[in-house]
């Protein structure tokens, strides 16, 4: 469910259902989403736009299980699995009081916060994975991706993130004509336009935007202010980058050998 693109004033409705005649045009009952999820998964996209008058209410159900549908005094309980996504900075939210703090603790046990060009590990197993779906959509037979399509897919930063690669392969699999994916990497968005063969690498760009905020933290990794949670990621994961980036300092290299992460 895209909260976005519900009206404020049906929003509600469409989480946690109604009843007959709990307003105008409600002429029978309706489950909501929450309730029709039920022993199963919810994904909400775009959560950052839920009203605050709505988020003590999404708030109840995610930890204590149970909602009302609007309109009833009958509690409805609920076993289910949230996953949300958001395009804007709950934190930042936070701080302004324009997202509950409590309901953005509860959402956060499980954060995947880094955008797709630092995970570029999983850029191959989503190749494969939209390929198949849009192919069985099609009708088509894909059974190959080529080494140098891959490569560039998994080399390209994909400012758009999931959303730009999945397209693009949407668009790869409508114009392949055989069983070998055609990828037309010349429609690929470049980071800027007349991009030169001297530009940096994503590589150095990540190892630059690392050590300035390692400067910045005075080289402290963890804790509230420390790089990690500046960059967006666990303690573990800036070790295991700045490892592969080569980049370490004294202390940094003490602390990680001490704590077994071999930087």
């Amino acid at each position: 469910m895209n909260c976005a693109a519900i009206p404020l004033g049906l929003l509600e409705s469409e989480l946690f259902g109604h009843e007959r005649g709990a307003f105008t045009g409600a002429v029978a009952r309706k489950a909501g989403r929450f309730e029709a999820a039920d022993c199963g998964t919810l994904f909400l996209d775009e959560i950052g736009d839920i009203p605050l008058e709505l988020q003590a209410k999404l708030l109840r159900v995610l930890q204590e299980g149970e909602f009302e549908r609007l309109g009833s005094t009958q509690t409805q309980r609920v076993n289910l699995r949230l996953v949300a996504a958001t395009n804007r900075d709950l934190a930042d939210m936070v701080s302004t009081k324009e997202f509950r703090s409590d309901l953005y603790y509860r959402l956060n046990v499980f954060p995947i916060a880094p955008p797709l060009r630092d995970r570029l590990e999983d850029i191959p197993l989503l190749v494969l994975h939209f390929v198949k779906r849009f192919a069985q959509q099609m009708g088509k037979q894909i059974d190959e991706v080529p080494a140098e399509g891959m490569q560039a897919l998994a080399s390209h930063p994909w400012p758009g993130n999931i959303r730009e690669l999945q397209n693009f392969i949407e668009r790869s699999v409508i114009l392949t004509t055989g069983n070998v994916l055609h990828t037309p990497l010349a429609g690929l968005k470049r980071v800027a336009d007349g991009e030169d063969p001297g530009a940096i690498t994503l590589e150095d760009a990540q190892r630059e935007h690392i050590r300035k905020t390692l400067e910045h933290t005075r080289w402290v990794v963890a804790g509230a202010n420390g790089a990690a949670a500046r960059l967006g990621m666990k303690r573990s994961t800036l070790y295991f980058r700045m490892k592969k980036l080569g980049i370490v300092d004294g202390t940094t290299r003490k602390l990680a050998r001490k704590q077994g992460l071999g930087v």
